[in-house]
């Protein structure tokens, strides 16, 4: 994602995601940002000045009582000079200074002296985070217009397991990007459909499949970057919203999903989707429990979902349309013949099984058009749809205007 000569002032706070802060200054300035960093005295605890100024290439600021720089007012000098403000990680006490206007320090100085958008990644314990203290401090900064991003949830350092992870480098690279709406798909519509379809064959069983929902997120995530709104239809799955994303419509069956895909796909420039949805539903579900029946076979009848590609591309206008197709043979073939059977402008192609695509931190991909095909090498998921989202962008506004029009 471009941050190209984007001026971003990141806030180091204490505790033990500090350490993070390392990757994350790496990932602005690969997206061609200029970062400065400034250091509570506990993120000093953790890190040291040397590195974020070896990895920024600019002075670490920490103290407001910095003679030298304060002569000639440098926290003013650096509030005027941000055009985003990011405290990664924010921890419990720098949300609540934040909250009650504190300014002890040269960063909560900053935050109050800066008229740019401030945004905080908090970082701490799953058991702090839950805390009506901190929660309050987070409301009253949402309801400021401050951008909370996050916390993720997993282990943590203290070995407890919850809500408390500061997100990831890549994650808060890609909100600052978007928060500047100026990529290439800035001002457009983008719909995602992610995730598997559940077909219930009883109250307890279904029929799904093993999509975890990763590279449908990722999608969504890189097309928010990109500058667009984006609005995620998601199967079941155990992932948070994505940072940028501006709407997340949770369903579950495929008819749910194309319920969902129909609302939206009218009023979307683009319809990118990457869900893997059952083909096929039980006729009849149970009403209760179906039981066992002494070792005697159970047959289950089962009856055609809905085609969501192709009901969309039958719509009067539809929007430019992206598939994804998942196969463990014949890859391209098959793909090349669901892009024409269903009318697509675009689908991106991948093959499944054995340690590829599902269940998987990584993928690899073939986008293939009606008259063009381009392998994108196997990468991390959230690469891997940076990448996608740059060759859909081109290809749409290349739709939109051909270079002889």
């Amino acid at each position: 994602m471009s941050l190209a000569q984007r001026r971003i002032l990141l806030g180091v706070s204490g505790g033990i995601a500090a350490y993070k802060a390392c990757e994350l200054v790496r990932r602005l300035r690969e997206a061609g940002a200029e970062v400065r960093v400034v250091m509570t005295a506990g993120a000093e605890r953790f890190v040291t000045a040397t590195t974020f100024q070896a990895l920024s290439g600019q002075p670490v600021r920490s103290s407001l009582w910095d003679e030298q720089a304060e002569a000639a007012m440098g926290h003013i000098e650096l509030a005027r000079w941000a055009e985003r403000i990011l405290v990664a990680p924010a921890s419990a006490d720098i949300l609540a200074r934040l909250a009650h206007g504190m300014a002890d320090d040269l960063l909560s100085t900053l935050c109050l002296a800066s008229a740019a958008p401030l945004h905080v990644a908090p970082a701490m314990n799953q058991q702090m985070w839950a805390n009506a203290a901190v929660q309050d401090n987070v409301r009253t900064l949402r309801a400021r217009g401050v951008q909370v991003h996050g916390p993720g949830s997993g282990d943590q350092a203290c070995g407890e397991v919850g809500d408390g992870r500061m997100l990831e480098a890549v994650q808060l690279r890609d909100a600052l990007a978007a928060s500047f709406g100026d990529g290439p798909l800035r001002g457009m519509r983008v719909l995602v459909s992610a995730g598997p379809t559940f077909e219930d064959i009883d109250p307890v069983r279904y029929l799904g499949n093993r999509s975890s929902g990763r590279m449908g997120y990722a999608v969504a995530a890189a097309a928010a970057a990109a500058g667009a709104e984006v609005c995620l239809v998601s199967g079941p799955v155990c992932l948070e919203k994505p940072v940028g994303v501006a709407r997340r419509v949770d369903v579950r069956s495929a008819q749910q999903m194309l319920d969902a895909v129909l609302t939206e796909a009218p009023r979307s420039d683009i319809y990118i989707a990457a869900a893997a949805v059952g083909d096929y539903r039980p006729r009849a579900p149970a009403e209760h429990k179906m039981k066992k029946s002494d070792g005697q076979p159970l047959t289950l009848e089962l009856t055609e979902n809905p085609d969501i590609l192709s009901t969309v591309a039958a719509l009067a206008h539809p929007p430019f349309l992206v598939g994804f197709a998942a196969e463990t043979r014949d890859v391209e073939a098959y793909a090349r013949g669901k892009l024409e059977r269903k009318k697509l402008d675009l689908i991106a192609a991948n093959q499944v099984g054995v340690g590829m695509g599902f269940e998987t931190e990584d993928n690899a991909l073939t986008l293939i058009g009606p008259e063009s095909s381009e392998k994108l090498p196997r990468c991390d998921k959230r690469e891997l749809a940076q990448a996608l989202i740059a060759r859909i962008a081109a290809q749409f506004h290349a739709r939109r205007n051909p270079p002889n029009a």
